[in-house]
């Protein structure tokens, strides 16, 4: 018993401190996939208030769910306070078998980001994990009398402590620079144009569609082939899905940027041969004191090189007056999809720096100095 109940503890403990470690190069990640399950419970009625005050607090709830999800599974495998530890962990596990349920039988939220964007999982594969790891953890729950520390006395709580904090520098730093590795389709080497297009073995959903009629008062379903004549009126059409797809979704589906007159010159602007600077904005905040000069050391630079620099942003109106009050550094300004600006550019601002459609580099606000020495 003493040897399954090690293996289990082994299995347990490394799982859940991997799947931190993915999650917490990137925690902004898991923010966002969070903000969806509050966005779509909110918009389900289930205690709307409370998933909107979810919604804005969400990147500190992932911070601390990730640090938890590691400090909980080095003190299951060091044996630090098991009863307390095993009784947080059975919470979480419970907690995420939730999650992962209603994302598989409900098919409102495409994935739970239980492994980040790196690992990406089904949702019957994610599934299967948490129960699996759930029967494992209350093998452990009841059979904790087996588990014994590794430390004595305080070497326990000060790797512990050690632990807490080294894992919540590492995602405070990738939160103002970039995630240590970049699993996004934006990534450096990676071609947008190429991306946005839908995948060669692509299968599409198959439908069938009826269609809903009207004559004297009366409604009657039609199928294509067997339509009414023309003193019938056209109500309506229902589709329904016969057969789901798969690989159907271009790694890239949101990504368009618009000009001033609402104009796309996505592939225009990306299919240029040239050289040139994509600076992402997802909106204004307080910290664009912090980047403001080096961004006009980087326009300074790029006019020498000849390189042009374009603005991308969900936040037109007010970044056209951020730049209008810098009053010389004239930039074209592109409209783009929020959600698309959140998966290409994880720190706010970032900048891409292009040759055509291709990711050259990427840079956070915050190693900007690196690029314009």
């Amino acid at each position: 018993m003493k040897t399954a109940v090690n293996i289990a503890r082994i299995i347990v403990g490394v799982l859940f401190i991997f799947s931190g470690l993915v999650k917490a190069i990137d925690p902004l990640g898991l923010a966002y996939k969070m903000q969806e399950f509050f966005e779509v419970w909110a918009a389900d009625g289930y205690f709307p208030s409370l998933m909107n005050l979810l919604i804005a607090q969400a990147l500190w709830f992932s911070i601390i769910m990730i640090t938890l999800e590691i400090l909980l599974g080095l003190a299951l495998l060091i044996g630090w306070r098991k009863h307390f530890v095993l009784a947080l962990l059975l919470l979480l596990i419970i907690f995420f078998t939730f999650l992962t349920s209603y994302v598989l039988f409900t098919g409102k939220i495409r994935a739970c980001g239980c492994f980040g964007d790196c690992i990406p999982l089904t949702p019957i594969q994610t599934f299967t994990k948490d129960i699996i790891l759930l029967l494992l953890i209350i093998f452990l729950t009841f059979n904790k009398r087996h588990i014994h520390r590794l430390f004595r006395g305080i070497a326990g709580t000060a790797i512990m402590l050690i632990a807490l904090a080294v894992f919540t520098f590492l995602q405070l730093y990738v939160l103002k620079h970039l995630p240590l590795k970049d699993c996004l389709p934006y990534r450096k080497g990676n071609n947008i144009l190429e991306l946005r297009k839908m995948p060669a073995d692509a299968v599409p959903d198959e439908y069938t569609y009826t269609f809903v009629y009207e004559k004297e008062g009366s409604k009657k379903e039609f199928t294509a082939d067997k339509l009414p004549d023309s003193s019938w009126k056209f109500a309506d059409r229902k589709q329904v899905l016969v057969k789901k797809g798969f690989n159907n979704i271009p790694q890239i589906n949101d990504f368009s940027l618009s000009d001033s007159a609402g104009v796309n010159v996505t592939e225009e602007l990306l299919g240029e041969k040239k050289d040139y600077y994509l600076f992402f904005i997802k909106d204004l905040d307080e910290s664009a004191s912090k980047w403001t000069t080096n961004f006009i050391a980087l326009w300074e630079k790029a006019k020498k090189q000849n390189m042009p620099i374009y603005i991308v942003t969900a936040d037109r109106d007010r970044v056209n007056t951020f730049f209008n009050v810098l009053n010389k550094y004239d930039v074209a300004v592109y409209t783009c999809d929020a959600t698309a600006i959140k998966t290409a550019a994880r720190a706010n601002p970032t900048l891409f720096v292009m040759q055509g459609p291709v990711v050259q580099a990427k840079y956070s606000w915050a190693d900007l100095d690196k690029l314009i020495k």
